[in-house]
């Protein structure tokens, strides 16, 4: 976050800082699948009243970042086979859209910021920090389909993400990995070309392998 930022999020609602430092969390895996939170311990971490806490959790939950049990209790999501398996039918719906409607925009400067945000995954996983590792990955995808200019559609797989964040934590893991994919530099490189077909590829192979893999 740079200090244009910290400084933007001084001035939100204390409602609306919680929500966003939370939803940040969540997204990119900084909290793993099935912890529970309290809106206690949220309240006193951002030191706050109960209910902007309350209205925080409230709308994670109604957004799947967060899971509420019949007894109350909130959690991150602990994702069953079939529920994977649907995030990553979405994913492979959704972003090579985007990645194909961001194509006639790309330019020199943006696959070159890509190939420097992948660099930083590999220095993520060299680290062996997952959070950072989502994180990063997400940028990467980003920064790709902001140039779509579509943003029904990017609000849309950010949800999947949101609710994938903690899965994807589990998995890169699980998984262990040593160097970003080689599918990035796939992506890069057709973009390069003007390879609409091989962009499609690439994004819907690079965005469903590991999710899928988890799931099987």
């Amino acid at each position: 976050m740079n200090e244009r930022e910290r400084q933007s999020d001084i001035l939100l609602p204390a409602h609306e800082r919680v929500y966003r430092t939370l939803r940040a969390r969540v997204m990119h895996g900084q909290i793993a699948p099935g912890v529970p939170l309290t809106l206690r311990g949220v309240a006193a971490e951002f030191g706050v009243s109960m209910t902007p806490a309350r209205e925080a959790v409230r709308r994670l939950v109604a957004e799947g970042a967060l899971k509420l049990s019949a007894s109350g209790r909130v959690s991150t999501p602990e994702l069953a086979n079939e529920r994977i398996e649907e995030l990553a039918a979405l994913r492979a719906l959704i972003e090579p859209e985007l990645a194909s409607r961001a194509l006639p925009r790309a330019h020199a400067a943006l696959t070159d910021r890509m190939a420097a945000i992948n660099a930083v995954i590999d220095e993520m996983i060299v680290k062996g920090d997952a959070s950072g590792y989502v994180r990063t990955n997400l940028e990467f995808h980003r920064t790709l389909y902001l140039r779509a200019q579509a943003p029904a559609m990017l609000a849309l797989i950010e949800t999947v993400w949101l609710q994938a964040g903690p899965t994807m934590r589990l998995l890169y893991e699980r998984l262990q990995r040593r160097q970003a994919t080689d599918l990035h530099r796939k992506i890069i490189a057709a973009l390069r070309a003007g390879d609409e077909p091989g962009l499609r590829l690439a994004i819907r192979t690079d965005v469903t392998q590991g999710l899928r893999m988890l799931a099987a």
